[in-house]
């Protein structure tokens, strides 16, 4: 691979690799592990923890938290499967959250020495502190002490991520407004939480925090909780979530907070205004949940043509390539979807683009979709009501876990499969467009829909492959199965 000219740009003190990425989060140690195992030589900096948000303060801690209110339902409801204490009692088990808190950290570090090992093994020069992009291709390294390191390299990588959004009125304190990043510290469980936005991240604190224990009110500004979901999918968990004494407000904008003593009020009203004075709502401890915001402008950029657009994001084509001749930027810092897994695909994509093996764009649409709220939400492709919008002639199915035996044994039955398929001429169902899951374990179960999704399949091709009984993605199959015009079960 060429190099740039070292001597036109300053000599011996620039040192040279082939590739440079900036930001150790998924994203960026994909693009540097992919490439390194391409046979370049890569350069990783990265100003803070190698493993970025997702290691440390998201996807990883997220659902280890998570995890401990599954263990604490399941012993809650051992009852009603014959287990309980030697007295014949029933079991009566407490959250302790700084053995969950030990416990997080356990796996984190794990995983973060994992990270390291795996760059170090494929020979990745990892350097400690803020990379910052200036002309001719040229990274200014500060350590924080001393001078900073000089590298250059033909191509560069911009994955310098999010940072957990604000909101005016609600400034974050750590003890009555916290963000995701506070959150996942907690080793108290508050008696009574307000969770602002009712996304993917705001659906899994309520979840969780109720879990422990705690009285939640969602808040939510749009007209239904998690935006971007199918409808159905949608509603399936405000239900569950009713049953579950989750108080969901959608179509509300809150209007800041009064500290007091024994905590603080929250005030929200109509979405957009309206008539009335609003509510109070008195609460412990108020959690922002409203997303995310790209760190477009962190990498420094001056005098280049990289442009950062009102919002945050670096601007990029198809291709993930900025302004700048051979720099990309891939993960939260370019607007496609905020998911980790999307930064592991889109760092491996620039890698094999810059080495001229022309790679198919990825599709933001077909990508799969994971929340771990109880009930678990999880996607690919289409919602019924995008696909209609796209100008589809649709026809779909939804069959509900309760219906389902293994459902049934596990004592989780609410929720739903929902497939969206594509009407043909001839008025039957044809090319599968979104699957749609809510339910227990939804997650794991999302390969089949998604691989259906992405390989463009029929619901007669998919129907013809059998489903092992009785497991929980068989309702997948009795759902595609009923799109043929003959089912099973349904």
């Amino acid at each position: 691979m060429a190099r740039p000219n070292v001597a036109a740009l300053g000599g011996s003190s620039l040192v040279q690799h082939d590739l440079v990425v900036i930001g150790g989060g998924p994203a960026g140690y994909a693009a540097a592990l992919y490439g390194a195992a391409s046979g370049l030589d890569v350069a990783l900096v990265e100003e803070h923890l190698l493993g970025g948000t997702c290691l440390h303060v998201g996807c990883i801690p997220a659902k280890e938290l998570l995890e401990t209110a599954a263990v604490l339902r399941t012993v809650q409801d051992a009852a009603e499967f014959g287990v309980g204490a030697v007295d014949g009692g029933a079991l009566e088990p407490v959250v302790d959250l700084a053995a969950s808190q030990a416990r997080k950290q356990k796996v984190i570090d794990g995983l973060a020495r994992g990270v390291a090992s795996l760059l170090a093994g494929r020979e990745v020069t990892v350097y400690d502190g803020t990379g910052r992009l200036g002309a001719a291709h040229v990274v200014s390294i500060d350590h924080g002490a001393g001078d900073p390191t000089l590298v250059v390299s033909e191509h560069v990588v911009l994955a310098t991520g999010s940072s957990p959004r604000t909101i005016p009125g609600f400034e974050v304190d750590g003890t009555l407004v916290m963000t995701s990043d506070e959150v996942l510290s907690l080793d108290e469980v508050p008696d009574r939480v307000a969770v602002i936005g009712g996304g993917a991240i705001g659906c899994e604190f309520a979840s969780m925090l109720a879990d422990y224990g705690s009285t939640v009110t969602l808040l939510e500004a749009a007209p239904e909780i998690l935006p971007g979901c199918d409808a159905d999918a949608a509603k399936a968990v405000r239900r569950s979530f009713r049953k579950r004494r989750i108080d969901v407000h959608s179509g509300v904008a809150v209007a800041g907070h009064q500290p007091g003593e024994n905590g603080t009020t929250v005030r929200y009203g109509p979405a957009g205004g309206g008539d009335g004075e609003g509510t109070e709502l008195a609460v412990d401890l108020v959690v922002v949940a409203v997303g995310r915001r790209p760190r477009g402008d962190s990498a420094g950029l001056v005098g280049t043509r990289v442009v950062v657009d009102d919002r945050g994001f670096v601007e990029v084509d198809d291709r993930l390539r900025t302004g700048e001749h051979g720099v990309y930027a891939v993960g939260d810092v370019v607007d496609t979807p905020q998911l980790a897994h999307v930064g592991f695909a889109e760092g491996m994509f620039v890698v094999r683009d810059l080495l001229g093996e022309s790679p198919a764009p990825l599709d933001p649409a077909t990508v799969p979709w994971c929340i771990y709220s109880h009930p678990e939400v999880a996607f690919a492709g289409l919602t019924e009501a995008a696909a209609i919008e796209a100008g589809h002639d649709v026809v779909v199915s939804s069959h509900r876990f309760a219906g389902n035996g293994r459902a049934m044994i596990l004592g989780e039955v609410d929720g739903l499969v929902k497939v969206v398929a594509e009407k043909d001429p001839d008025g039957r169902a044809g090319r599968i467009l979104g699957v749609h899951l809510v339910g227990p374990w939804v997650t794991e179960q999302l390969g089949q829909g998604y691989l259906a999704v992405n390989w463009e399949a029929t619901v007669d091709e998919v129907a013809a492959f059998i489903q092992p009984h009785p497991t929980l993605s068989e309702l997948f199959g009795e759902t595609v199965l009923s799109l043929t015009g003959r089912s099973l079960h349904g």
